[in-house]
């Protein structure tokens, strides 16, 4: 019966995609519209993916469905998350974010937002730390999903949705940039912000964390917990987080790596790993993230939630097909090498990514290397090995 009640759902959103009347469309699956679960808006949607639709095609309707499902998600009952949990301590970051934008709402409210400009802008600037929050779900929780059931390759739609809060509070941030503020441009980003910001947490709270205490266990919240320590806790204190002693363990008892070029033990491979000014994504044949190194200072975050992932789970879905390229072309050898450059919180970063073939010259993978080459780029004359003081 389950599985005919999502067929049916299945058949309703395809009905608001190709946009059919809304009207009859409610009434002929009214049933199942009322009595759908978080579980079965992931199976639904990802479904869509499937088919061959784009996340922001999904988004141009998504929000219509959701208000559609609204009564049945909003009083779903599911098991709350422990005081202080990884998924408790999202909710206090969504708490903490409706209070900031609370604030911007007053003064809109009491008219005196360019009285008030000053204030205004150094909320939104602090806006900018939310982004912890979603990286936090796309590199940790996302992955355990993944790994649970398919259902939730869907998630790529809300990783959409992060982009578009991120470029939003660009784009309204941009606003009070300029020499002159114009107010009725402000109400419209600002109207976009909120819609943004605020809807990825009623998402987050009607499907998203319902779904994740269905099948995630309690030793995975926990590992999840401690994996959050390399990220920022935005608008709230840092949580009480007991990180598990870490155990150097890097292979058998006395075995070692041995080539012509001399030898190590797996201590000293990881040490020689984690020392270079790089930071390192091991991915294989089969598309799996397999390794990375845990530089002092690594550019980008990166948790062990991502070890197996697919590696187009690990980007947006919007540059899904730029990697899909690079690996296609290294994969029939057309290709052995691909560089990027960009601007990351003022520096510069080298991003390359190099095919690797073993002696047959049969494709095992990719190798991701990222550096801040901000202070290679301003070198100049020489500093010789005795000038090192």
């Amino acid at each position: 019966m389950k599985d005919k009640k999502v067929e049916r759902l299945k058949e309703y959103v395809q009905g608001v995609l190709e946009n059919k009347d809304g009207k009859a469309l409610y009434e002929k699956y009214k049933e199942d519209i009322e009595s759908v679960t978080p579980i079965e808006c992931f199976e639904i949607f990802t479904s869509k993916i499937e088919k061959g639709y784009t996340p922001k095609e999904i988004l141009k309707i998504l929000d219509k469905i959701i208000n559609v499902f609204y009564k049945s998600l909003s009083s779903y009952k599911w098991k709350r998350p422990k005081e202080n949990s990884f998924l408790d301590i999202l909710m206090k970051e969504n708490k903490a974010l409706e209070e900031r934008l609370g604030k911007i709402r007053r003064i809109i409210l009491d008219k005196k937002v360019e009285e008030k400009k000053e204030e205004i802008y150094r909320i939104l600037k602090s806006l900018e730390d939310f982004n912890e929050h979603y990286l936090k779900k796309e590199n940790i929780l996302f992955p355990y999903l993944e790994k649970k059931m398919e259902i939730f390759n869907g998630l790529t739609i809300m990783w959409s949705l992060h982009d578009e809060a991120r470029e939003t509070l660009k784009d309204t941030l941009a606003l009070f940039e300029r020499e002159e503020f114009n107010l009725k441009e402000f109400n419209v980003e600002i109207g976009r912000l909120f819609f943004a910001m605020l809807g990825i947490a009623k998402k987050e709270d009607l499907i998203l964390f319902p779904a994740a205490m269905e099948v995630i266990n309690e030793a995975e919240w926990e590992d999840m917990k401690i994996q959050s320590l390399e990220y920022g806790f935005p608008f709230i204190e840092r949580p009480p987080i007991e990180k598990k002693e870490e155990m150097e363990i890097y292979g058998f008892e006395g075995m070692k790596f041995k080539t012509e070029t001399g030898e190590l033990t797996f201590e000293q491979i990881m040490l020689v790993f984690n020392a270079l000014p790089v930071d390192l994504t091991f991915v294989d044949e089969n598309n799996k993230v397999k390794f990375f190194t845990k530089p002092k200072d690594r550019t980008f975050p990166r948790s062990p939630a991502v070890i197996g992932r697919d590696v187009r789970n690990c980007h947006p879905a919007e540059s899904v097909h730029v990697v899909d390229k690079i690996i296609d072309a290294f994969r029939e050898g057309s290709r052995d090498t691909a560089s990027f450059w960009i601007d990351f919180k003022g520096r510069k970063l080298l991003i390359q990514y190099f095919a690797l073939r073993n002696s047959r010259g049969e494709y095992k993978g990719v190798l991701e290397v990222t550096q801040d080459i901000t202070d290679i780029k301003k070198l100049e004359g020489e500093r010789r090995l005795l000038q090192w003081e």
